[in-house]
């Protein structure tokens, strides 16, 4: 399976290391499945002033010995486990996680959800609403070195 990450540099050999806690899944290299995606991610980049890259890779077919998590839609499930992720917590022994991600609109949502403006009801109700999105973190070292080749990376 093809997959994307965009970044400001070339990443032949990527890591969880550099990854930030507080994100959607917690600490890991994040890539989709969708290039159009990849690629308006990646003008965050060029906002900045800075080289936007788009780097190509290849996820092995056989997942089987790995611990995966996979949402399959914004729900209460999804909702939980990002807002544990997002408060830093540690959130279960995966390898990989594959769902939606919290756009700048979700984040909105989101924050009014911990604000306790929104139920987490109408959280989902609101969310339901999104553009199809993805998003496949992977968290283990292991799993990046023995499932993840590098293809190549395009400078947009």
């Amino acid at each position: 399976m093809r997959l994307y990450h965009s970044s400001n540099m070339v990443v032949e050999h990527p890591d969880t290391q550099h990854s930030r806690k507080y994100l959607d899944f917690g600490r890991g290299f994040y890539l989709t499945t969708i290039h159009e995606q990849a690629v308006r991610y990646a003008q965050r980049f060029k906002r900045r002033g800075q080289s936007a890259w788009l780097n190509i890779y290849e996820l092995s077919d056989n997942l089987e010995p790995w611990n995966i998590k996979k949402f399959e839609s914004y729900d209460k499930e999804w909702l939980d486990f990002v807002s544990k992720c997002r408060n830093g917590d540690n959130v279960g022994n995966y390898d990989m996680i594959i769902g939606g991600i919290a756009n700048d609109r979700v984040i909105l949502t989101l924050d009014r959800y911990f604000a306790g403006e929104l139920s987490q009801e109408e959280t989902l109700g609101l969310l339901k609403f999104e553009r199809p999105n993805i998003q496949y973190c992977i968290r283990s070292e292991k799993m990046l070195k023995e499932s993840l080749t590098y293809i190549k990376s395009e400078q947009l």
